[in-house]
C-alpha cells in the first residue's frame, strides 16, 4: 500500500527567519515563504504563500485576525493535513494563543521562526522550519492544537512564553507536548483542549485592552489613565502571586463600577496567581472586582480578553467567560 504522503500548508508572517542586515538601518524581513520553503526535502507535499512579511514587534490585532482567519480556510481544506505559520519571536507567544483559542480541527498547526538572521554565518531558520513540517505533518499530533516548535522542542501555544532574548531554544512555559529526535517525532504529553471559541470579527480590531505593571512605588495613575483613554479592560500584571500596593483596589472597583473590566495576572513568568494578601494585595483586588487570569500570563490574558470583549463587550458576562477559557 502506497504510503500517504502528507500535505502541509507553510504561511508566512515574516519575521527573523526571514530577515537579512540592511547596513546601518538594521535588519529587515525580506524573504519570501517560497525561498524558505525551496531548501526542504520532498518529504511532504509543502505550498507556501505569504500573509505578511514584518518584524512580529509590529503586529496589531488586525494582522493576528487575519492569520487566524487565514489558518482557518487552510484546515478546512480537505487535503490539508497541517498549518505551519513562520513567524517572528517576539510576540508569538500572544499570535499563537489566539490560534489555539479559535483552533476548530484535529489538524496540527505549528509556528516556528528564528533566532539568527537568514545571511548570518548559522542561521536556524531553515533546520527551525523542517522540524515545524516534520511536527504538523505528524499523526500522532493530531488532536494536540497550536504548537510552537523551536530548536527541536515542541511545545503547547497555552502558557508559552519567549524566555530568553538570544538563546537557541527561547521558548519556555506550556506544555512540551513532544520533541525530535533526529527526524523523529517524540510525543510525552498531551495538552488539554478547551472548547473553541468562535473567530475574531473586525470589531477585535479595535478592542483597547491594555498592560499596567505593578513594582515597588507605583500608584495606580496608569490603570485610571487606561480606562479613562478608552480601554476596553485593564491587565493588571501584579507581583508574586497578583498583589500591587496602595490605591490599586480602589482604582480596581472604580473601574469595575465604569464597566472596565480589570483581569489581575502576575508579572512573575511562571504560576498561578492566589489571591492571599490583604492590606491592598490579592485578596483586596479581588474584593474590588478584579478577574483572575490563573495561569495565564499578561500577554495571553489580554490577547482572550480582547477576544472575547469584541464578540460581546458586555462587563457583567465577562468575569465569566474568562474564567471559562483561562
Amino acid at each position: 500500500m502506497r504510503q500517504h504522503v502528507a500535505s502541509i500548508r507553510i504561511l508566512g508572517t515574516g519575521g527573523t527567519i526571514a530577515s537579512r542586515g540592511q547596513g546601518p538601518g538594521g535588519a529587515v524581513a525580506s524573504d519570501s515563504t517560497e525561498s524558505l520553503a525551496a531548501a526542504l526535502s520532498d518529504a511532504h507535499q509543502v505550498t507556501s504563500r505569504d500573509l505578511l512579511t514584518v518584524g512580529s514587534y509590529s503586529l496589531d490585532l488586525h494582522d493576528l485576525r487575519i492569520i487566524a482567519e487565514e489558518v482557518a480556510a487552510e484546515l478546512a481544506e480537505p487535503g490539508v493535513d497541517g498549518v505551519v505559520i513562520t513567524h517572528g519571536t517576539d510576540t508569538m507567544e500572544e499570535t499563537a494563543f489566539l490560534l489555539d483559542l479559535v483552533h476548530n480541527s484535529r489538524k496540527p498547526v505549528v509556528l516556528t521562526g528564528a533566532q539568527h538572521l537568514a545571511d548570518s554565518d548559522s542561521p536556524d531558520g531553515p533546520r527551525n522550519l523542517t522540524e515545524a513540517v516534520i511536527a504538523a505533518a505528524d499523526k500522532h499530533l493530531q488532536g494536540a492544537g497550536v504548537l510552537i516548535s523551536f530548536a527541536g522542542s515542541i511545545r503547547s501555544a497555552r502558557g508559552a512564553r519567549k524566555a530568553h532574548t538570544t538563546a537557541a531554544s527561547p521558548f519556555a512555559g506550556g506544555v512540551e507536548v513532544a520533541h525530535l529526535a533526529g527526524d523523529d517525532v517524540v510525543v510525552t504529553a498531551a495538552p488539554s483542549r478547551l472548547q473553541p471559541l468562535p473567530l475574531p470579527t473586525a470589531a477585535f480590531d479595535d478592542v483597547h485592552v491594555e498592560i499596567v505593571t505593578a513594582y515597588p512605588g507605583a500608584t495606580p495613575e496608569l490603570l485610571r489613565h487606561a480606562a479613562a483613554t478608552g480601554a476596553s479592560a485593564v491587565v493588571l500584571a501584579g507581583t508574586g502571586i497578583g498583589n500591587a500596593g496602595a490605591g490599586f483596589a480602589a482604582a480596581v472597583a472604580d473601574l469595575t463600577a465604569a464597566g472596565v473590566p480589570v483581569i489581575l495576572s502576575s508579572r512573575t513568568p511562571w504560576g498561578p496567581v492566589i489571591p492571599t494578601y490583604g492590606n491592598g494585595g490579592g485578596k483586596d483586588l479581588v474584593r474590588a472586582g478584579a478577574v483572575i487570569a490563573r495561569d495565564l500570563n499578561p500577554f495571553q490574558s489580554r490577547i482572550l480578553a480582547a477576544l472575547l470583549l469584541a464578540a460581546d463587550p458586555d462587563p457583567i458576562t465577562f468575569p465569566h467567560r474568562f474564567a471559562v477559557h483561562s
